[in-house]
């Protein structure tokens, strides 16, 4: 049988987080990362978005495992919903795993550690069409790995996050020596992170971040409130080290950050100095200079957390006069109003904001320069930019020409396309597509239907109508009623909602006429009709929800008997008393004569 190539993007391009990836050699299936993305502010009341679970409906007795490239959500964040019914192996680094399985356990408690295995950058994994081999990469979690599939046609390679930064840890250094042997093989195709690919200035070294981080806490008069992610682990470290150079303590604030920094220090990655965290009760003893408060919020996101500290409504911390709010992290276009709301309230309570973000260039993703010197150094015959916004897809495929590609070599995709390898032609192809849909998940996973009444209900509220009938008589038995939750004022529309009262009349009474009764289409009838007014008078689509009743004549008629029985009954009791009564009287005159 001939070789067969596919690499299918289940999701990950076109938008930021939700990475996951799948590259197809004959039978096995070899899916890379299985992330989750945080949702904006279009999908009301969703927790979080993870890629479509249907992929291994279909294909998941093919998939030989799940490799990730590092421990952020964005990378596992989808595993404990696909291991829910799926016994797939995983395989990541120590720290990736040790990760994945806190967040396996916070949705499943019976997991399944069998399914995890702890590989390392030396680590090469032989199955029956591939081989998997991985190098170190350069993040702001420590032993992130990039992934090599070794195929019939040549090395298909996966970045997922990474910089170049030569001053980093050893633990966060990207392999360029590895990368060099790699290219020696032959790249077929390279998957590439294209978060950070508009930025035209270096990012600045982790030295100099970790020196302008303590030069904050030196130059602080009270208190240190650090908003960071709880997966930054570099961001962490140079917290924690910032506090220990200017003799500060630190207290953990946030469910995950005391999970990830408990994990990392017991598998070496952190280094907290004896006698440097406190608890809460410390609060009332330890002078505001000397304290540093690392709030990560739920699910690694400290926002809300800084909101309810400055409103006063937070269980442990409140911000006052003299506190300091230094965010820590570079913040998405998507929360970029968020954190302004945010700096707005933690000033109206007294405190300031320094970000970092503002004052140096930090990321932990490539730069445009960076994407072009591992372009040069792989020396790919197709790239396929990933991990980004389109825009981004785009800006990553110039710097690729400028690079020497050619423009027919970059493949822009969306999530869903599948691409497979014409031996032959030795080219890619577009061929069937997978699934790439978005899945929502609120408690429950949710659909687009739920989802979009949900932005009906926000933007132009609800609309009922109630109406008692009698479908026997055909005839409406009571007025109906009309009310509206944020659609109209009421009583500044009260003509309007007295002409929706005849529309919902008309309507009914049309149906009778013309329609075998159907308690469906009635209801179709009388939302169509009221859409239709509604929007005319008023250019606004609220959620119409027509309640309909129907009299019950029989009962109607059978509590009339019992009244009228009940009724006669009382008069005839009636009349045997009166008839008592005077017998009485008679006995009572007879004795007295």
């Amino acid at each position: 049988m001939a070789d067969q190539i596919k690499i299918m993007i289940l999701s990950g391009v076109r938008e930021q987080g939700k990475d996951m990836f799948a590259v197809q050699v004959n039978d096995e299936i070899f899916v890379l990362d299985a992330g989750l993305k945080y949702p904006d502010s279009s999908l009301f009341g969703i927790d979080v978005v993870i890629p479509d679970l249907d992929f291994f409906e279909q294909y998941g007795d093919r998939v030989a495992g799940i490799f990730l490239t590092h421990g952020h959500a964005d990378s596992i964040g989808a595993l404990p919903y696909i291991l829910r019914k799926y016994d797939i192996p995983v395989f990541g680094s120590q720290l990736s795993i040790e990760l994945a399985k806190i967040e396996v356990q916070r949705e499943n408690k019976r997991r399944k550690n069998s399914l995890f295995h702890v590989i390392d950058a030396d680590t090469e994994i032989d199955f029956k069409n591939a081989s998997i081999s991985f190098f170190h990469t350069t993040h702001s979690i420590p032993d992130s790995l990039g992934i090599d599939v070794h195929t019939p046609a040549g090395e298909i390679v996966y970045t997922g996050d990474f910089k170049f930064d030569p001053t980093a840890a050893l633990n966060y250094r990207t392999d360029m020596d590895r990368l060099a042997e790699i290219e020696q093989k032959g790249v077929l195709a390279l998957l590439s992170d294209s978060s950070n690919a508009e930025a035209s200035f270096p990012n600045a070294s982790e030295q100099d971040i970790g020196k302008f981080v303590t030069n904050v806490f030196r130059n602080a008069k009270g208190r240190i409130i650090v908003a960071a992610k709880a997966s930054n682990l570099n961001r962490v470290q140079e917290v924690l080290n910032a506090a220990a150079a200017t003799g500060k303590r630190v207290l953990l604030t946030g469910r995950d950050l005391a999970k990830i920094v408990r994990t990392s220090m017991k598998l070496g990655y952190l280094d907290v100095p004896e006698g440097l965290l406190m608890r809460v009760k410390d609060l009332k003893t330890v002078p505001d200079e000397q304290t540093v408060i690392l709030e990560t919020g739920r699910m690694g996101e400290p926002l809300n957390s800084l909101q309810k500290m400055a409103k006063k409504r937070h269980s442990m911390i409140t911000i006052h006069k003299g506190d300091l709010v230094f965010i820590a992290t570079t913040p998405s276009h998507a929360v970029e109003t968020m954190v302004a709301e945010t700096s707005d309230l933690v000033y109206k309570a007294g405190g300031t904001v320094i970000q970092l973000g503002r004052n140096i260039h930090t990321s932990g993703h490539a730069t445009g320069r960076d994407l072009q010197l591992l372009i040069t150094t792989l020396k790919p015959k197709f790239l396929i930019p990933v991990i980004g916004e389109y825009r981004l897809l785009e800006v990553v495929r110039d710097l690729a020409i400028k690079a020497g590609m050619n423009p027919k070599d970059i493949y822009i995709t969306k999530n869903g396309d599948c691409l497979e390898y014409d031996f032959k032609q030795k080219r890619f192809f577009l061929t069937d597509p997978v699934p790439g849909e978005d899945t929502m998940i609120d408690g429950s996973d949710v659909g687009n239907i739920v989802l979009r009444d949900r932005e009906v209900l926000s933007d132009d509220g609800i609309f009922i109508a109630v109406v008692t009938i009698d479908r026997k008589k055909k005839k409406i038995i009571a007025e109906p009623k009309v009310t509206s939750r944020g659609f109209v004022y009421i009583k500044a529309n009260r003509q309007l909602m007295s002409d929706s009262i005849d529309v919902i009349k008309k309507a009914i009474q049309a149906n009778f006429e013309h329609k075998k009764f159907d308690w469906t289409e009635l209801k179709q009838d009388i939302r169509g009709d009221l859409e239709k007014f509604l929007y005319k008078k008023t250019n606004r689509r609220p959620v119409i929800l027509p309640v309909v009743m129907e009299v019950n004549q029989n009962r109607h008629r059978a509590m009339q008997k019992r009244n009228e029985k009940a009724q006669n009954d009382n008069k005839n009791h009636a009349k045997d008393e009166n008839k008592k009564t005077k017998i009485n009287k008679k006995k009572e005159s007879n004795k007295k004569d």
